[in-house]
């Protein structure tokens, strides 16, 4: 690949990269082109493939929302070459046979590099622990109950210790079932104009702050996952300084997005956890800069467009993310002087990768050739009916963006790129 520019201490840098086999071969300004083909960047920056450790890919048992050939297709388009796959499918990838299932699909259909989660409970159902030595073994990423919290301490805590004698992540979407309360967005000021009833807060602190405790005793590696509140953020923060060793993400619409934006009873604006309050937003850019909040995960969450039009009382849970991610994120904040280029592309690579002993997220000699080339000057609309995802789910539709992946490149060979007028 020739004539692209890489970051190199906070600073674009013109170079090449030679790609050989699958990997990095050769990376500098002045490479001789031998016998092999020739990739023009046109100066465009490349990056290292991005890294999201919290996505849904709905398959099996959900395929009408979206697939893994259709999602990691979407996640190519937005510069993604490695996700972690959330275990809320049908079957469950509760057993060594139902995760076998997926790891077939996987290799059958993925475009990219996809690590899937396992369950800590049979069938999320919170009521038996499933076999983590054996999940690990047939290759679970990490363990989550994903969109349910574990609602009982005794449980997380044996979970933790088991995960923790076999150097595995527990990961945690964190909400106590008894502060819910049936709310379908954030319990505030928004919520009672629109006359709709709220999750409070408290539901997501309140189960981070137990975890941190079983975290400290069990010796684990807790991660939690889309913090939404400025109470979570303290608890996570005030951890943190303790020794716990536990770790956090954000998502970008909690980033992007507060109550306040939220225009009407629409459920593209429907995500758990819900948008909140400003000092809740405050919070989270805080927690981000100042390393409370370890990177940035999209929680890409597909649905029919049947399962989204029905309001928020009626309407499922979540917003897509793959293929808005980086323009958005670009846009609002890199652009606007918020955050440097270079902090965007750690959290959204290294920053993961290096949570989860990951081998990615970095350009070096030797590394797997997962990159991304970026057009920082191309501007354009979001545009829902152009996703390849097969959810259309999305507040940002029209939002008008700089700074678009062109073409993306999964070990050594392009898995997408943007079509050529």
């Amino acid at each position: 690949m020739k004539n692209v520019n890489m970051l190199q201490n906070g600073e674009l840098s013109p170079t090449n990269i030679r790609i050989v086999n699958g990997k990095i071969d050769e990376i500098g300004k002045d490479l001789t082109v031998k016998d092999e083909t020739e990739i023009d960047g046109k100066g465009r920056m490349i990056a290292p493939g991005f890294v999201d450790i919290h996505v849904h890919l709905r398959e099996p048992g959900g395929e009408q929302k979206e697939t893994i050939e259709s999602g990691t297709h979407s996640a190519a388009k937005g510069g993604f070459t490695t996700i972690c796959a959330m275990p809320n499918t049908r079957p469950v990838p509760d057993t060594k046979e139902n995760l076998q299932l997926v790891n077939g699909l996987i290799e059958k259909n993925a475009l990219i590099r996809v690590l899937p989660y396992a369950s800590i409970t049979i069938r999320e159902a919170g009521k038996e622990r499933t076999n983590l030595q054996e999940l690990k073994e047939n290759g679970a990423f990490a363990f989550t109950d994903d969109g349910v919290g574990i609602q009982e301490a005794g449980m997380m805590y044996e979970t933790m210790q088991e995960a923790a004698e076999i150097d595995m992540a527990v990961v945690a979407h964190c909400e106590d079932n008894s502060l819910i309360y049936d709310g379908v967005m954030h319990e505030g000021k928004r919520s009672k104009e629109l006359g709709l009833k709220g999750i409070p807060s408290i539901a997501e602190s309140v189960h981070i702050a137990r975890d941190m405790l079983l975290a400290e005793a069990a010796g684990a590696h807790y991660h939690v996952c889309h913090v939404s509140t400025k109470e979570s953020v303290r608890v996570i923060r005030d951890a943190k300084r303790a020794g716990v060793r536990v770790t956090a993400e954000v998502t970008p619409h909690h980033l992007l997005l507060m109550e306040d934006d939220i225009p009407a009873d629409d459920a593209n604006y429907k995500m758990n956890p819900p948008l909140r309050a400003k000092e809740d937003w405050q919070a989270l850019h805080e927690g981000l800069l100042d390393g409370t909040l370890d990177f940035i995960a999209t929680d890409h969450a597909p649905h029919t467009a049947a399962e989204k039009t029905n309001g928020m009382n009626g309407s499922m849970f979540g917003i897509v993310g793959f293929e808005t991610a980086f323009p958005l994120l670009y846009s609002k904040f890199v652009e606007t002087g918020t955050w440097t280029l270079q902090q965007l592309i750690d959290w959204l690579t290294i920053k993961p990768s290096r949570t989860f002993n990951l081998p990615y997220g970095k350009i070096e000699t030797g590394q797997t050739a997962d990159l991304v080339l970026l057009d920082l000057e191309k501007e354009q609309a979001i545009q829902v009916n152009t996703f390849l995802s097969k959810g259309r789910n999305t507040p940002f539709d029209g939002w008008k963006c700089t700074g678009w992946p062109v073409m993306t490149i999964f070990g050594g060979e392009i898995v997408w790129q943007e079509e050529k007028n």
